[in-house]
């Protein structure tokens, strides 16, 4: 990702005001109770099995061959594709082309931590999750010994970043015009004893890495739904037999529910297109018309003289 170098950055061992807070200071049992009300409700009204809604568009970065945008209130990520080039420092030819797939945040996207520029631990298991998900969905057969770049910019982390970041690349490529099986989309859990919370939050999801129930964790699963395939599964934290079949019969049913808002953003982009292609026709047509007009008037001109 290129740097700012005109911004005056704070230092990296800064962190936010808010962890001075008192929501911060809180004991994991306080965090833990907070988490929902007694309706079974959490902070921001969703019941424990509802996702948040999520805005998403197309065309967002103009140097990009597609691009994606994809909110979830708090979590904001911004995805780009570039045109296939070839493999740099390749001896070997490749049948299969390849993704490279980065996963970066922005300095001020985190609520905890400031984010260094250099890609740290999470930033680099995030991109290998995220290659591992878009290969089976990708044509890869089609541009051998030639790899796709996907970068993704995180612009504000609530929770539920890799699942975001996997949807918003399924579009991108999708804008890009890439060969794809099928359209790929992704939903996350957090496990917190015997309740799920679908579409986790940033503090769901840091109170389940660190709670010590029995079944505590983090699952992001994507799925290839007309195919009815698991692209890629990753879990954090411990569940057993029982949890982690409960928790993919949910995502299974979450992934299908966003498949219908992923193809009505494709189709208003083909639509886009072709109203775009019709105006530069008829741009072209008048041009031409304009241009004839004086080639008549200028071979007159001649043919009088």
């Amino acid at each position: 990702m290129p740097l700012d170098f005109r911004r005056f950055n704070g230092p990296e061992d800064s962190v936010s005001y808010k962890i001075y807070t008192k929501d911060y200071l809180k004991t994991y049992d306080e965090q833990l109770k907070d988490l929902y009300d007694e309706n079974g409700k959490r902070k921001d009204g969703r019941e424990l099995n509802e996702a948040r809604s999520m805005f998403a568009r197309t065309d967002m970065v103009s140097q990009a061959k597609g691009s994606a945008y994809v909110e979830l209130r708090k979590t904001k990520v911004v995805c780009s594709v570039f045109d296939p080039r070839e493999i740099p420092h390749q001896n070997e030819f490749r049948q299969l082309g390849q993704l490279y797939c980065e996963v970066k945040f922005a300095p001020f996207s985190c609520p905890r931590k400031r984010r260094p520029y250099v890609p740290d631990v999470e930033e680099k298991a995030l991109s290998v999750a995220l290659r591992q998900a878009l290969e089976p969905a990708v044509c890869r057969h089609f541009f051998p010994n030639y790899q796709i770049d996907v970068l993704i910019y995180i612009l504000e982390h609530d929770g539920s970043c890799l699942a975001a970041a996997i949807n918003a690349a399924g579009l991108a490529l999708a804008n890009a015009a890439v060969p794809m099986f099928d359209i790929i989309t992704s939903c996350s859990v957090a496990v917190i004893g015997n309740k799920m919370f679908i579409d986790p939050t940033e503090i769901e999801e840091h109170i389940a890495k660190n709670s010590t129930e029995v079944n505590h964790g983090i699952i992001t699963m994507s799925v290839l739904s007309q195919l009815k395939q698991i692209s890629d599964f990753t879990q954090i934290g411990s569940m057993d037999v029982e949890c982690v079949t409960k928790v993919m019969e949910v995502l299974l049913k979450e992934c299908e529910i966003i498949v219908p808002n992923i193809q009505r953003i494709l189709v208003v982009d083909v639509v886009k297109n072709f109203e775009l292609k019709k105006h530069l026709e008829a741009e072209t047509k008048k041009r031409e018309e304009i241009l004839k007009k004086k080639m008549d008037e200028w071979r007159s001109l001649l043919n009088g003289q």
